[in-house]
Protein backbone atom coordinates (compact mmCIF):
# COMPACT_ATOMS: atom_id res chain seq x y z
CA UNK A 1 0.00 0.00 0.00
CA UNK A 2 1.04 3.12 -0.49
CA UNK A 3 2.28 5.89 2.00
CA UNK A 4 0.43 8.95 3.13
CA UNK A 5 1.55 12.21 2.88
CA UNK A 6 1.28 15.01 5.78
CA UNK A 7 -1.77 15.90 3.85
CA UNK A 8 -3.61 12.67 4.32
CA UNK A 9 -3.51 11.92 0.19
CA UNK A 10 -1.68 9.12 -1.47
CA UNK A 11 1.66 9.65 -2.37
CA UNK A 12 2.16 7.31 -5.83
CA UNK A 13 5.57 5.65 -6.16
CA UNK A 14 7.88 6.05 -9.75
CA UNK A 15 7.25 2.65 -10.49
CA UNK A 16 2.97 2.99 -9.96
CA UNK A 17 3.50 6.67 -11.90
CA UNK A 18 5.08 4.53 -14.88
CA UNK A 19 2.88 2.11 -14.92
CA UNK A 20 -0.51 4.18 -14.66
CA UNK A 21 1.18 6.24 -17.87
CA UNK A 22 1.73 3.26 -19.74
CA UNK A 23 -2.02 2.40 -19.23
CA UNK A 24 -2.67 5.84 -20.50
CA UNK A 25 -0.61 6.22 -23.08
CA UNK A 26 -1.92 2.52 -24.44
CA UNK A 27 -5.76 3.85 -24.37
CA UNK A 28 -5.11 6.61 -25.87
CA UNK A 29 -3.65 4.84 -29.05
CA UNK A 30 -6.04 2.25 -28.95
CA UNK A 31 -8.67 5.48 -28.89
CA UNK A 32 -6.81 6.95 -31.61
CA UNK A 33 -7.20 3.49 -33.61
CA UNK A 34 -10.81 2.76 -32.97
CA UNK A 35 -11.63 6.60 -34.69
CA UNK A 36 -9.13 6.14 -37.45
CA UNK A 37 -11.18 2.54 -38.23
CA UNK A 38 -14.45 4.65 -37.70
CA UNK A 39 -13.62 7.18 -39.91
CA UNK A 40 -12.81 4.64 -43.13
CA UNK A 41 -15.93 2.40 -42.10
CA UNK A 42 -17.60 6.05 -42.62
CA UNK A 43 -16.05 6.63 -45.93
CA UNK A 44 -16.73 2.93 -47.25
CA UNK A 45 -20.40 3.22 -46.23
CA UNK A 46 -20.74 6.87 -48.01
CA UNK A 47 -18.64 5.10 -50.78
CA UNK A 48 -21.12 2.47 -51.12
CA UNK A 49 -24.24 4.58 -50.58
CA UNK A 50 -23.43 6.76 -53.32
CA UNK A 51 -22.58 3.85 -55.86
CA UNK A 52 -26.23 2.49 -54.80
CA UNK A 53 -27.29 5.73 -55.48
CA UNK A 54 -25.74 5.19 -59.26
CA UNK A 55 -26.88 2.19 -59.40
CA UNK A 56 -31.20 3.37 -58.57
CA UNK A 57 -30.85 6.01 -60.73
CA UNK A 58 -32.15 5.96 -64.21
CA UNK A 59 -30.17 6.43 -67.69
CA UNK A 60 -30.25 9.36 -68.66
CA UNK A 61 -30.80 9.72 -73.16
CA UNK A 62 -28.36 11.78 -75.29
CA UNK A 63 -30.26 13.76 -77.73
CA UNK A 64 -29.66 16.76 -79.89
CA UNK A 65 -31.11 20.36 -79.77
CA UNK A 66 -32.86 20.94 -82.67
CA UNK A 67 -34.37 24.51 -82.21
CA UNK A 68 -35.19 27.24 -79.02
CA UNK A 69 -38.83 28.17 -79.09
CA UNK A 70 -39.78 30.38 -75.96
CA UNK A 71 -37.79 28.71 -73.60
CA UNK A 72 -38.63 25.11 -74.34
CA UNK A 73 -36.16 23.24 -76.82
CA UNK A 74 -36.86 21.24 -79.99
CA UNK A 75 -35.30 18.04 -79.10
CA UNK A 76 -34.20 14.81 -81.60
CA UNK A 77 -33.75 11.83 -80.24
CA UNK A 78 -31.26 9.62 -82.25
CA UNK A 79 -34.06 7.27 -83.72
CA UNK A 80 -35.19 10.33 -85.58
CA UNK A 81 -38.31 11.07 -83.48
CA UNK A 82 -38.94 15.02 -82.22
CA UNK A 83 -40.19 16.16 -79.08
CA UNK A 84 -41.21 19.51 -77.79
CA UNK A 85 -39.81 19.68 -73.79
CA UNK A 86 -38.90 21.81 -71.13
CA UNK A 87 -35.09 22.93 -69.81
CA UNK A 88 -33.75 22.15 -66.96
CA UNK A 89 -33.19 26.42 -65.16
CA UNK A 90 -29.26 25.30 -64.31
CA UNK A 91 -28.71 25.01 -67.94
CA UNK A 92 -27.86 28.45 -70.11
CA UNK A 93 -26.11 28.82 -72.89
CA UNK A 94 -27.78 26.45 -75.38
CA UNK A 95 -27.89 26.19 -79.14
CA UNK A 96 -29.11 24.29 -81.86
CA UNK A 97 -26.70 21.55 -82.72
CA UNK A 98 -25.86 20.78 -79.12
CA UNK A 99 -25.48 17.56 -77.61
CA UNK A 100 -27.56 17.50 -74.28
CA UNK A 101 -28.61 14.92 -71.76
CA UNK A 102 -32.69 14.48 -71.34
CA UNK A 103 -34.49 13.00 -68.75
CA UNK A 104 -35.55 9.44 -69.57
CA UNK A 105 -39.26 9.83 -68.81
CA UNK A 106 -40.60 13.36 -70.11
CA UNK A 107 -37.40 13.96 -71.17
CA UNK A 108 -36.38 17.24 -69.72
CA UNK A 109 -32.91 18.62 -70.19
CA UNK A 110 -31.04 17.98 -67.27
CA UNK A 111 -27.43 18.60 -68.93
CA UNK A 112 -25.12 20.17 -71.59
CA UNK A 113 -22.45 17.86 -73.27
CA UNK A 114 -19.44 19.57 -73.80
CA UNK A 115 -18.09 19.20 -77.55
CA UNK A 116 -14.77 17.15 -76.67
CA UNK A 117 -17.17 15.21 -74.10
CA UNK A 118 -19.65 13.98 -77.02
CA UNK A 119 -17.32 13.87 -79.76
CA UNK A 120 -15.44 10.51 -80.49
CA UNK A 121 -12.19 11.50 -81.21
CA UNK A 122 -10.24 8.53 -80.69
CA UNK A 123 -12.15 8.02 -84.05
CA UNK A 124 -9.08 10.49 -85.42
CA UNK A 125 -5.93 10.35 -85.62
CA UNK A 126 -5.34 13.95 -83.79
CA UNK A 127 -1.55 14.74 -83.42
CA UNK A 128 -0.25 17.97 -81.31
CA UNK A 129 2.70 17.61 -83.41
CA UNK A 130 3.74 15.49 -85.97
CA UNK A 131 7.30 14.16 -86.16
CA UNK A 132 7.88 14.44 -89.98
CA UNK A 133 9.91 17.07 -91.48
CA UNK A 134 10.64 18.47 -94.75
CA UNK A 135 13.89 16.86 -94.63
CA UNK A 136 12.20 13.30 -95.02
CA UNK A 137 10.58 14.32 -97.97
CA UNK A 138 12.16 13.51 -101.33
CA UNK A 139 11.74 13.81 -104.66
CA UNK A 140 8.76 16.82 -104.16
CA UNK A 141 10.57 20.34 -104.05
CA UNK A 142 8.08 22.08 -106.18
CA UNK A 143 5.04 20.66 -104.16
CA UNK A 144 6.60 21.32 -101.00
CA UNK A 145 6.79 24.88 -101.80
CA UNK A 146 3.47 25.24 -103.31
CA UNK A 147 1.93 23.34 -99.80
CA UNK A 148 4.68 25.87 -98.04
CA UNK A 149 3.18 28.83 -100.00
CA UNK A 150 -0.97 27.55 -99.00
CA UNK A 151 -0.39 26.70 -95.88
CA UNK A 152 2.60 27.50 -94.21
CA UNK A 153 2.66 31.10 -95.30
CA UNK A 154 -0.17 32.01 -93.96
CA UNK A 155 -0.18 30.44 -90.25
CA UNK A 156 3.44 32.03 -89.50
CA UNK A 157 3.20 35.33 -91.69
CA UNK A 158 -0.36 36.59 -91.48
CA UNK A 159 0.62 40.11 -91.57
CA UNK A 160 1.79 39.95 -94.91
CA UNK A 161 -1.29 39.02 -96.38
CA UNK A 162 -2.43 41.82 -95.15
CA UNK A 163 -0.24 44.48 -96.42
CA UNK A 164 -0.63 42.76 -99.78
CA UNK A 165 -4.75 43.18 -99.57
CA UNK A 166 -5.40 39.50 -100.35
CA UNK A 167 -6.84 36.37 -98.48
CA UNK A 168 -4.36 32.92 -98.28
CA UNK A 169 -6.61 30.11 -99.77
CA UNK A 170 -8.79 28.03 -97.73
CA UNK A 171 -7.13 24.59 -99.04
CA UNK A 172 -5.25 22.39 -101.21
CA UNK A 173 -5.97 19.32 -102.81
CA UNK A 174 -3.00 16.74 -103.24
CA UNK A 175 -3.79 13.80 -106.12
CA UNK A 176 -1.76 11.26 -107.83
CA UNK A 177 -1.11 7.72 -107.75
CA UNK A 178 -0.75 5.84 -104.56
CA UNK A 179 2.16 5.79 -102.63
CA UNK A 180 3.79 9.16 -103.65
CA UNK A 181 3.87 11.29 -100.32
CA UNK A 182 0.55 12.89 -100.24
CA UNK A 183 0.42 11.96 -96.69
CA UNK A 184 3.81 13.05 -95.32
CA UNK A 185 3.67 16.08 -97.22
CA UNK A 186 1.10 16.95 -95.15
CA UNK A 187 2.12 16.13 -92.07
CA UNK A 188 5.30 17.51 -92.59
CA UNK A 189 3.89 21.22 -93.26
CA UNK A 190 1.70 20.35 -89.90
CA UNK A 191 5.13 20.10 -88.09
CA UNK A 192 6.76 23.03 -89.70
CA UNK A 193 3.69 25.21 -88.71
CA UNK A 194 3.26 23.50 -85.27
CA UNK A 195 -0.30 22.92 -85.88
CA UNK A 196 -2.23 20.51 -84.44
CA UNK A 197 -2.73 17.40 -87.20
CA UNK A 198 -6.56 16.12 -87.70
CA UNK A 199 -6.45 13.05 -89.84
CA UNK A 200 -9.53 11.75 -91.27
CA UNK A 201 -10.57 9.38 -93.82
CA UNK A 202 -13.40 10.15 -96.02
CA UNK A 203 -15.56 7.24 -96.18
CA UNK A 204 -15.55 7.51 -92.08
CA UNK A 205 -17.77 10.61 -92.62
CA UNK A 206 -20.85 8.65 -93.73
CA UNK A 207 -22.71 7.95 -90.82
CA UNK A 208 -25.84 5.09 -90.65
CA UNK A 209 -28.54 8.18 -89.60
CA UNK A 210 -29.69 10.51 -91.07
CA UNK A 211 -28.32 14.15 -90.72
CA UNK A 212 -25.51 12.07 -88.31
CA UNK A 213 -22.46 12.29 -91.14
CA UNK A 214 -23.23 15.75 -90.91
CA UNK A 215 -23.32 16.68 -87.99
CA UNK A 216 -19.87 15.08 -87.39
CA UNK A 217 -18.37 17.53 -90.27
CA UNK A 218 -19.76 20.45 -88.45
CA UNK A 219 -17.69 18.83 -85.08
CA UNK A 220 -14.96 18.52 -86.35
CA UNK A 221 -14.41 21.63 -87.81
CA UNK A 222 -15.38 23.26 -84.59
CA UNK A 223 -13.05 20.97 -82.53
CA UNK A 224 -10.29 22.49 -85.57
CA UNK A 225 -11.07 26.24 -84.70
CA UNK A 226 -11.09 25.29 -81.14
CA UNK A 227 -7.49 23.76 -81.18
CA UNK A 228 -6.00 26.37 -84.22
CA UNK A 229 -3.75 26.34 -85.69
CA UNK A 230 -4.77 23.56 -87.20
CA UNK A 231 -4.73 21.33 -90.07
CA UNK A 232 -8.03 19.28 -91.41
CA UNK A 233 -5.81 16.18 -93.61
CA UNK A 234 -9.17 14.16 -95.41
CA UNK A 235 -7.62 11.39 -96.92
CA UNK A 236 -9.55 9.78 -99.55
CA UNK A 237 -11.71 12.50 -100.33
CA UNK A 238 -13.46 10.96 -103.46
CA UNK A 239 -15.20 8.60 -101.39
CA UNK A 240 -17.23 11.73 -99.67
CA UNK A 241 -17.07 14.18 -102.69
CA UNK A 242 -17.78 12.07 -105.98
CA UNK A 243 -19.61 13.64 -108.78
CA UNK A 244 -23.37 14.04 -107.08
CA UNK A 245 -26.15 12.09 -109.00
CA UNK A 246 -29.91 13.15 -109.86
CA UNK A 247 -30.74 9.45 -108.80
CA UNK A 248 -29.50 7.71 -106.09
CA UNK A 249 -30.15 5.53 -103.26
CA UNK A 250 -30.82 6.93 -99.65
CA UNK A 251 -27.30 6.10 -99.22
CA UNK A 252 -26.15 7.78 -101.35
CA UNK A 253 -28.00 11.16 -100.77
CA UNK A 254 -26.69 10.22 -97.14
CA UNK A 255 -23.26 11.05 -98.69
CA UNK A 256 -24.78 13.45 -100.72
CA UNK A 257 -25.84 15.69 -97.36
CA UNK A 258 -22.67 14.82 -95.85
CA UNK A 259 -20.67 16.70 -98.86
CA UNK A 260 -23.04 19.72 -98.83
CA UNK A 261 -22.44 20.55 -95.17
CA UNK A 262 -18.39 19.84 -95.80
CA UNK A 263 -18.46 22.67 -98.21
CA UNK A 264 -20.21 24.80 -95.80
CA UNK A 265 -17.95 24.62 -93.16
CA UNK A 266 -15.19 25.25 -96.20
CA UNK A 267 -17.10 28.21 -97.84
CA UNK A 268 -19.83 29.16 -95.25
CA UNK A 269 -20.26 32.17 -92.81
CA UNK A 270 -18.17 31.13 -90.21
CA UNK A 271 -14.76 32.21 -90.84
CA UNK A 272 -12.14 29.20 -91.04
CA UNK A 273 -8.99 31.58 -89.52
CA UNK A 274 -6.02 29.34 -88.83
CA UNK A 275 -7.74 26.32 -89.74
CA UNK A 276 -6.33 25.09 -93.38
CA UNK A 277 -7.79 21.52 -95.38
CA UNK A 278 -5.85 19.62 -97.13
CA UNK A 279 -7.54 16.85 -99.15
CA UNK A 280 -6.05 14.04 -100.66
CA UNK A 281 -7.40 11.38 -103.50
CA UNK A 282 -6.08 9.49 -105.89
CA UNK A 283 -9.17 9.77 -108.16
CA UNK A 284 -9.38 13.35 -108.90
CA UNK A 285 -11.43 12.43 -111.97
CA UNK A 286 -14.76 11.69 -110.49
CA UNK A 287 -14.74 14.25 -107.70
CA UNK A 288 -17.26 16.75 -108.11
CA UNK A 289 -16.49 20.13 -109.51
CA UNK A 290 -18.18 22.03 -106.22
CA UNK A 291 -14.98 21.54 -104.47
CA UNK A 292 -12.47 21.74 -106.92
CA UNK A 293 -14.03 25.24 -107.62
CA UNK A 294 -11.52 28.65 -106.43
CA UNK A 295 -12.74 29.66 -102.68
CA UNK A 296 -12.44 26.42 -101.38
CA UNK A 297 -9.89 24.22 -102.52
CA UNK A 298 -8.24 26.54 -104.14
CA UNK A 299 -4.38 24.92 -105.01
CA UNK A 300 -4.78 21.64 -106.84
CA UNK A 301 -1.16 20.03 -106.64
CA UNK A 302 -0.65 16.89 -108.47
CA UNK A 303 1.94 14.73 -106.91
CA UNK A 304 3.75 12.50 -109.31
CA UNK A 305 5.78 9.43 -108.79
CA UNK A 306 9.60 10.29 -108.02
CA UNK A 307 11.72 10.94 -111.41
CA UNK A 308 15.06 9.89 -111.30
CA UNK A 309 16.11 12.58 -109.52
CA UNK A 310 13.43 11.95 -106.72
CA UNK A 311 14.51 7.86 -106.46
CA UNK A 312 17.59 9.25 -105.79
CA UNK A 313 16.83 11.52 -102.84
CA UNK A 314 14.20 8.81 -101.69
CA UNK A 315 16.98 5.99 -101.39
CA UNK A 316 19.60 8.54 -99.40
CA UNK A 317 16.66 9.25 -96.86
CA UNK A 318 15.52 5.68 -96.70
CA UNK A 319 19.30 4.10 -96.27
CA UNK A 320 20.24 6.89 -93.57
CA UNK A 321 20.57 4.31 -90.68
CA UNK A 322 21.49 1.59 -92.92
CA UNK A 323 24.98 0.09 -92.98
CA UNK A 324 25.79 -0.09 -96.78
CA UNK A 325 28.66 -2.12 -98.34
CA UNK A 326 31.80 0.02 -99.61
CA UNK A 327 30.86 -1.33 -103.51
CA UNK A 328 27.24 -0.98 -103.18
CA UNK A 329 26.00 0.80 -106.24
CA UNK A 330 23.60 3.55 -105.76
CA UNK A 331 23.03 4.72 -109.41
CA UNK A 332 22.56 0.87 -110.41
CA UNK A 333 19.53 0.16 -107.74
CA UNK A 334 18.46 3.22 -108.45
CA UNK A 335 18.30 2.64 -112.19
CA UNK A 336 16.80 -0.64 -111.60
CA UNK A 337 13.84 1.36 -109.38
CA UNK A 338 13.07 3.53 -112.03
CA UNK A 339 8.78 4.38 -112.43
CA UNK A 340 8.63 3.27 -108.08
CA UNK A 341 6.45 5.49 -105.80
CA UNK A 342 8.55 6.82 -102.86
CA UNK A 343 6.50 3.76 -100.85
CA UNK A 344 7.73 1.24 -103.14
CA UNK A 345 11.23 2.78 -102.57
CA UNK A 346 10.73 2.15 -98.63
CA UNK A 347 9.51 -1.23 -99.57
CA UNK A 348 12.78 -1.99 -101.55
CA UNK A 349 15.15 -0.80 -98.22
CA UNK A 350 12.81 -3.05 -95.91
CA UNK A 351 13.57 -6.01 -97.98
CA UNK A 352 16.85 -5.55 -98.45
CA UNK A 353 17.15 -5.41 -94.69
CA UNK A 354 15.82 -8.56 -94.46
CA UNK A 355 17.84 -10.79 -97.23
CA UNK A 356 20.98 -8.89 -95.23
CA UNK A 357 19.25 -10.46 -91.80
CA UNK A 358 18.54 -13.98 -93.39
CA UNK A 359 22.36 -14.11 -94.27
CA UNK A 360 23.41 -13.08 -90.71
CA UNK A 361 24.56 -9.89 -91.98
CA UNK A 362 24.40 -6.44 -90.88
CA UNK A 363 25.10 -4.39 -93.35
CA UNK A 364 23.60 -4.67 -96.42
CA UNK A 365 24.78 -5.52 -100.47
CA UNK A 366 24.46 -4.45 -103.74
CA UNK A 367 22.66 -7.75 -104.39
CA UNK A 368 20.40 -7.13 -101.22
CA UNK A 369 18.95 -4.65 -102.82
CA UNK A 370 18.54 -5.90 -106.36
CA UNK A 371 16.52 -8.72 -105.22
CA UNK A 372 14.66 -7.04 -102.91
CA UNK A 373 13.78 -5.06 -106.41
CA UNK A 374 12.69 -7.53 -107.74
CA UNK A 375 10.53 -8.85 -104.94
CA UNK A 376 8.47 -5.71 -104.68
CA UNK A 377 8.10 -5.72 -108.34
CA UNK A 378 6.51 -9.41 -107.74
CA UNK A 379 9.42 -10.87 -110.27
CA UNK A 380 10.99 -13.15 -107.02
CA UNK A 381 8.69 -15.49 -104.85
CA UNK A 382 9.52 -15.03 -101.05
CA UNK A 383 12.20 -17.50 -99.89
CA UNK A 384 11.93 -17.53 -95.89
CA UNK A 385 14.26 -21.02 -95.16
CA UNK A 386 17.48 -18.92 -94.08
CA UNK A 387 15.20 -17.21 -92.20
CA UNK A 388 13.51 -19.90 -90.19
CA UNK A 389 16.61 -21.50 -89.66
CA UNK A 390 17.88 -18.82 -87.78
CA UNK A 391 15.02 -19.16 -85.36
CA UNK A 392 14.44 -22.55 -86.05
Amino acid sequence: MAPKSATGTTQVEPREKEILSSIVAGYATDIQTLEDENRLLKETVNHLKREMEKFQQPPLLVAEIKDLIDGMVLLRLNNGNEFYVGVSDNIKDLAPGDSVLVEQKNLTVLRKIPLSKSFNVEKFVIVEKPEVSWKQVGGLAKQAEEIKEVIELPLKKPELFKKVGIQPPKGILLYGPPGTGKTLLAKAVASATDSCFIEIVGSELVQKFIGEGAKLVKEIFQLAREKAPAIIFIDELDALAAKRMDIGTSGEREVQRTFMQLLAEIDGFKPLGNVKIVGCTNRKDILDPAVLRPGRLDRLINIPAPDDDGIKEIFKIHTKSMQLEKKTSVEKICKAMKGFSGAEIKAVCTEAGYFAIRKNRYKVNEKDFMQAVRKVKHEEKFEGEDFMRMFG
